[in-house]
């Protein structure tokens, strides 16, 4: 018997001894198969992981970032120890004593899905092994992805340390929000540091890996605070917090942006403008977007934030001028449905979600609440309700006309029910007193239909120092200073006369100005100026003065314009220009941005300068990896330098036209500003040249203008071409904003005469007839030009140039004191007027005005 049962309990014994055994070669066999094809744990140790790209002005202030997972990296040792034991007592108690796994909790997981048949499946994962499915494995809830889990978390154990593994879950998780890491998180769910959280705060962090949206903290708020406090429970338990702290701790309150405890990040940040936006759009371009929006870069921009401002202002102002002008009212098209106007937090809520500009400076978003007799009561966004209300009163609605369903025009408003209805969504500006800045009344604001860009620039370096776009980004974020490409107009004429002068032509040299027929391959081609006039032989600093089409023409075809388009190509105004004759005045598209930077090299004496919005660029980890001036400073390392000497700096950039020649141009175009086509709407206490440029029909209009320091250039113009209207033109409608801006801007960056280049000599001639005058000459039509030592100029009708074309009998020449503007007449009432010049399309078919 005896015998009996110790063979029964041998065989039991065996029986599991072999069944031990084979489970354990099952499943050792199981974890060797897939073992074979893991994917490599060591990539971790050089894991890199999406971060922020962030913008900075010059001065260093923050004022973009760009990411695809908003991450902000956190080293270990930055990390705090409460913001570590919030999520090692949420998610992994043992994660500092175990290898990688933890049994214990992979049994009670276990027992608990079997007690509940199913129904209580809980997670058992380490930090590690959350490590392992993030960063090498997928997320399915499968055994085949827990074996390879396991496998991988213990391996990761004997390679990596506890901290640097820590490291990497706090910053990989996602926490809501299109958060990535605890850094990030902070940030957005209470705008603060991590070192800055305080207990409640860093467990309510710790409550969002699970399931962010289940534990929203404001859509789900009940769950949040519980789980949150669960967390709190687990750091007291765990020694984290103290008992004290946990009680303080428990019973806040939950206090997040989301709920408008605090305020935004990013509400301490400018409104996206199109200067950050270029920037993303050509820094995604030279190093790809993965790395722009994912490489952690820190970027230098060359803006000036109070230029870039003004440059807003500006362009702005002359928008909206011209768009008054027009007397249309348009709006926003945005309405407040009637049923939220009655109570003032809906009808708030609902004008806070409607989808208009709110970047432009001094206006607001606001609703028509009710039409009274004359006026309209409005409510203002960010402006609170007083006793009498606020109201759009009738003599601030009779600038517009209302557009009928038909496309008519409807009468001039004579009151605000003529333009307004109940609900309509609006902008609206304060109205102040120049005399003490009192508050006047609100007035009614539109974002005007026509477009434009700005874009000023240093001359030495090419550094962009304000940029504009648009009216507003938030409006529309298409770059019309960058991406639009339109025609120059008479704002190119400027290279054709670089040629020129560069080869052997002089500003004294004479051109006809005479009627001209061109045969083309769709017929004759007629140019004409402006004015309509012929002025005969002229010199060819009046031509550029008066902005002479027909001069610019003979003189193209004279000297080539295949030479010409090798000029506009080597400043880098175009890629390829075509050798048409109607090219010299400005018929083929460019930008205003390769405008810009062109000018500048005559402003600088000839060099080429790379326009650029960036000065520098850094990679993560702090490495350069652009820097945009590339020149040598010999100096700048020396301890001290003598009293008044600056630090020398060897410039290696290329020449681009004569120096003589960058000076004559800017002596020339500085007589476009003090006598010819500017003259009337350019006015700054330096000295300033420029070109203007008014494009057939008036469909876009130009001025790109210098100091010695400083280049700006604005065009306006309809986003689909069309006419501006009889009487537009680049000095009328873009001198003022370049006056604007740059009155500005020399008060900041100074400006001076223009560098006399060494190498030549001044000669007094006559403006007029291009005849020499004595030296002791004075007078308002003489003029010093500058001529190159060793050449021997030819004065007078001696030097003229016909280009090839016959010139007319009995034209008259351009007399003293005679004006391209119009006859001075007097009208039947008594008063003086100037008629003309009329410019129809038979002026130009193609090219610029003037």
């Amino acid at each position: 018997m005896f015998r009996t049962i110790l063979s029964f309990f041998g065989a039991v014994f065996s029986f599991v001894t072999i069944g031990i055994a084979m489970g354990a070669a099952m499943i050792g066999a199981v974890f060797w198969m897939y073992a074979r094809d893991l994917p490599s744990h060591e990539e971790l140790a050089t894991y890199t992981p999406k971060t922020i790209s962030r913008i900075y002005s010059g001065q260093g202030r923050l004022i973009d970032e760009f990411a695809e997972e908003r991450r902000l990296y956190a080293p270990a040792d930055e990390i705090p120890e409460l913001v570590k034991g919030a999520f090692i007592s949420a998610e992994d108690k043992n994660f500092y004593s175990h290898n990688g796994y933890d049994a214990r909790g992979i049994i009670a997981a276990a027992i608990d899905a079997v007690k509940s048949r199913g129904k209580n499946v809980r997670g058992a994962s380490t930090i590690t092994q959350q490590v392992m499915k993030n960063f090498l494995l997928s997320g399915d809830r499968t055994g085949e992805r827990k074996i390879k889990e396991l496998i991988l978390a213990t391996r990761i154990e004997d390679t990596l340390s506890k901290d640097r593994i820590l490291e990497l879950y706090l910053n990989e998780i996602f926490l809501g929000q299109n958060s990535y890491g605890v850094a990030a998180a902070a940030q957005t769910y209470f705008n603060k540091t991590l070192a800055e959280l305080a207990p409640q705060e860093a467990a309510y962090l710790a409550a969002l890996p699970k399931a962010p949206s289940t534990y929203h903290p404001v859509r789900q708020k009940e769950r949040a605070l519980e789980r949150r406090n669960f967390v709190l429970r687990e750091m007291n338990e765990n020694g984290y917090i103290d008992d004290a702290a946990y009680v303080l701790a428990k019973a806040a309150p939950l206090k997040t942006v989301q709920n408008g405890d605090y305020p935004p990040f990013r509400q301490s940040l400018p409104p996206r403008d199109y200067f950050t936006d270029e920037i993303r759009r050509q820094l995604s371009e030279d190093f790809g977007e993965g790395e722009f929006f994912g490489g952690g870069l820190t970027i230098r921009a060359t803006v000036d934030p109070d230029m870039q401002q003004q440059a807003a202002e500006a362009l702005r102002d002359g928008l909206e001028k011209y768009d008054r002008g027009r007397g249309v009212w348009r709006g926003t098209g945005k309405t407040v449905a009637l049923e939220h106007l009655a109570d003032e937090a809906r009808w708030r809520a609902a004008l806070a979600g409607t989808d208009v500009a709110r970047d432009i400076e001094g206006w607001a978003p606001a609703v028509v609440l009710e039409l009274s007799n004359s006026a309209a009561r409005i409510g203002i966004e960010g402006v609170a309700e007083d006793s009498d209300g606020h109201w759009i009163v009738a003599k601030d609605v009779t600038w517009a006309r209302k557009r009928r369903a038909d496309g008519s025009l409807g009468p001039r408003a004579q009151k605000a029910s003529d333009l307004l209805e109940v609900g309509d969504v609006v902008h609206v500006r304060e109205m102040r007193s120049d005399e003490d800045g009192s508050f006047i009344r609100w007035t009614l604001r539109q974002v005007p239909e026509v477009q434009g860009g700005f874009v000023a620039m240093d001359v030495n370096t090419g550094r962009v120092i304000a940029m504009q776009g648009g009216f507003s980004y938030q409006d529309s974020v298409f770059n019309r200073a960058t991406q639009a490409t339109r025609q120059p107009g008479s704002s190119f004429k400027p290279f054709v006369y670089a040629a020129a002068l560069d080869s052997g032509f002089t500003p004294a040299t004479i051109v006809i100005d005479a009627p001209i027929e061109v045969e083309t391959g769709e017929g004759i081609w007629r140019p004409r100026n402006a004015s309509n006039k012929f002025y005969g032989p002229t010199p060819l600093r009046t031509g550029i003065e008066r902005s002479r089409n027909l001069m610019t023409v003979r003189l193209a075809q004279e000297i080539g314009m295949d030479l010409v388009a090798g000029y506009a190509e080597r400043f880098g105004v175009y890629d390829r220009m075509d050798p048409f004759l109607a090219n010299a005045l400005g018929s083929q598209e460019t930008t205003l941005y390769k405008m810009v930077a062109a000018y500048a090299m005559f402003a600088n004496g000839g060099e080429r300068v790379e326009p650029t919005l960036v000065d520098r660029v850094q990679d993560r980890w702090g490495r350069t990896i652009y820097r945009h001036d590339p020149r040598i400073c010999e100096d700048c390392r020396t301890a001290s330098l003598n009293p008044g000497a600056a630090p020398t700096i060897l410039s290696n950039r290329p020449r681009v036209i004569n120096a003589i020649t960058a000076y004559q141009l800017s002596s020339m175009m500085r007589g476009v500003v003090e006598r010819g086509t500017a003259s009337g709407s350019v006015h700054l206490p330096v000295p300033t040249a420029g070109k203007t440029g008014t494009t057939n029909e008036a469909k876009d209009v130009w001025f790109i203008g210098f100091t010695s320091n400083i280049v700006a250039g604005c065009y306006i113009g309809y986003d689909r071409p069309e006419p501006l209207g009889r009487g537009a033109s680049g000095g009328g409608m873009c001198g003022p904003v370049f006056n604007s801006f740059m009155t500005e801007a020399t008060k900041k960056f100074g400006g001076g005469e223009f560098k006399v280049p060494p190498g030549g000599h001044f000669i007094k001639i006559d403006r007029f007839s291009g005849e020499r005058l004595p030296d002791d000459a004075e007078g308002e039509n003489v003029v010093a030009e500058y001529f190159r030592d060793g050449e021997e100029p030819v004065f007078g009708l001696a030097a003229l140039i016909d280009g090839g074309f016959a010139m007319g009998s009995n034209l008259p020449l351009f007399a003293p004191g005679e004006s391209d503007d119009g006859t001075e007449v007097t009208t039947s009432t008594g008063k003086k007027a100037t008629v003309g010049p009329k410019a129809s399309f038979g002026t130009l078919s193609s090219g610029g005005l003037y």
